[in-house]
């Protein structure tokens, strides 16, 4: 499994994302590969990427819909 998460420049939530992340990894005991990015507000629209941060599960968006603004 792929984990991707994308984070814009002014969000706070690295550090907690990292940590929930991890440890949810770890309950699962799921074989998986974690990247996180930090993105300027440009890549996250080329990307159509709505909120920060942005966590896809291989490849699909976890909170799809429409959220306005990437910050």
């Amino acid at each position: 499994m792929n984990i991707d998460c994308y984070i814009s420049g002014t969000c706070d939530s690295e550090k907690a994302l990292r940590k929930n992340l991890t440890q949810a990894i770890g309950l699962e005991a799921a074989d998986v590969t974690l990247t996180v990015q930090r993105i300027t507000d440009e890549e996250a629209e080329k990307r159509g990427l709505k909120g920060s941060p942005s966590v896809l599960v291989n490849g699909r968006d976890i909170l799809p819909g429409e959220i306005p603004g990437f910050s």
